[in-house]
This record gives C-alpha cells, sequence and structure tokens, in this order.
C-alpha cells in the first residue's frame, strides 16, 4: 500500500441478521462513509433464508456502487448476481471457484494467520487475501494474525490484504501503514450506532 493511501472499508455482515431492519440499517452505514465491499456473512446454510439476504443487500450495495460477495456458497453468487465469493478455506477451493464464477468476478481468501497459505492463494489467482483475527477472540485456537504478517506482506506481495477479527482503534491505528482493507463487522453491529462507531474506527487510521 502506498504510504499516502489510507486502507478501505470492507464491510461484513452479522451472522445473523432480520431481513425487516438490516436493509435499512445497512443503507444508513453505507451512506455514512466510504465503504470499499460488502460481505454477506450469515452463519444459516438455510438456501432460501441466503438468497432472500443477497437478494435484499444486493440492491442496497448496488444502488450505491459498492460491491458486494458472499461467503462460502459459490452457486449463489452465480445464480444471484453477486460480485464475488469469500473463501475460507485458504487456497483449498480457488481453482475451481474461479473456474466457476470466471475471471471477473471476485474471489477472496481467509488465510487466518498462515503467510504460505496466504501466498499459494495468492499464486492461483485470488483478488484479495485476508487475514486474522488480529485481537483476542473467544473463537479458533487463539491464534493472532501478528503485525509481522502484514508488514511482510505489504512489502513483499502485490495482492491486496484484509486485516479483520477483533479490531480496535488500537489495533487499526497499528496496521493502518501495512494492510489494504480492514474487515469490519461485529465491531460496529453491536454498538446503539453501527455507523457512528464505524466512523470513530476510521478516524483511528488517521
Amino acid at each position: 500500500m502506498a504510504e499516502t493511501e489510507l486502507p478501505q472499508i470492507y464491510l461484513i455482515s452479522p451472522p445473523e441478521i432480520e431481513l425487516s431492519r438490516f436493509p435499512d440499517q445497512l443503507a444508513r452505514v453505507l451512506d455514512t462513509t466510504e465503504i470499499a465491499c460488502v460481505r454477506l456473512a450469515l452463519a444459516t446454510k438455510d438456501e432460501n433464508h441466503l438468497a432472500r439476504a443477497a437478494d435484499t443487500i444486493r440492491e442496497v450495495t448496488h444502488r450505491r456502487d459498492v460491491a458486494v460477495v458472499i461467503a462460502e456458497h459459490v452457486l449463489l453468487a452465480e445464480r444471484l448476481g453477486l460480485d464475488g465469493v469469500h473463501l475460507t478455506d485458504g487456497a483449498r477451493s480457488i481453482r475451481k471457484t474461479r473456474m466457476d464464477l470466471g475471471s471477473d468476478a471476485i474471489v477472496g481468501a481467509f488465510c487466518a494467520a498462515s503467510r504460505h497459505d496466504g501466498m499459494t492463494a495468492a499464486d492461483l489467482g485470488c483478488d484479495y487475501i485476508s487475514f486474522g483475527p488480529v485481537g483476542n477472540m473467544n473463537l479458533g485456537d487463539g491464534t493472532i494474525a501478528e503485525y509481522e504478517l502484514f508488514e511482510w506482506w505489504s512489502k513483499m506481495i502485490e495482492v491486496p490484504i484484509v486485516a479483520e477479527g477483533a479490531l480496535n482503534e488500537d489495533t487499526i491505528a497499528l496496521l493502518t501503514p501495512v494492510t489494504d482493507f480492514f474487515g469490519i463487522g461485529e465491531e460496529i453491529w453491536r454498538a446503539d450506532d453501527p455507523g457512528l462507531t464505524l466512523c470513530a474506527l476510521r478516524a483511528a487510521m488517521k
């Protein structure tokens, strides 16, 4: 990332949403500050619910020229006219996903804190690599994607990277010089005013 550029915000949906309320909430957040992309990352495996949610969110994002990707569900991404897919199995599914969706689709991969998985995913043609969590969480095995990983990547690899998971103002300030995107989700959706909380996190980049 060039020194004069600030990272962009990559917004991640909550794992559960109410379709009667969330689209309006999302619209308000998108109108608060510039967002590069939205990831639909629902916990449900119900394809009908996922499809309804994706349709609704796509209308909100595309109206604002914001890309939307879906976590995992490659077939739904294609069927529903989304901009791409976010894979959570490192580099394992990239080759087939790229063949299924074509060269124009966004294909990103979450690689936890593994430099090796990230490099493999980048070599296979990923559009971005996501590392995290960058702070302590109660999920997973407790491994954290450290500053040194982002610093090394920003110097050595051209494929953009996303920092996500347990972000706060301090980690954002620390990682701003060495990441391209911040994947922000639960950090704001738990707040009374997600848009205001997002603006505070964004201000930490400066």
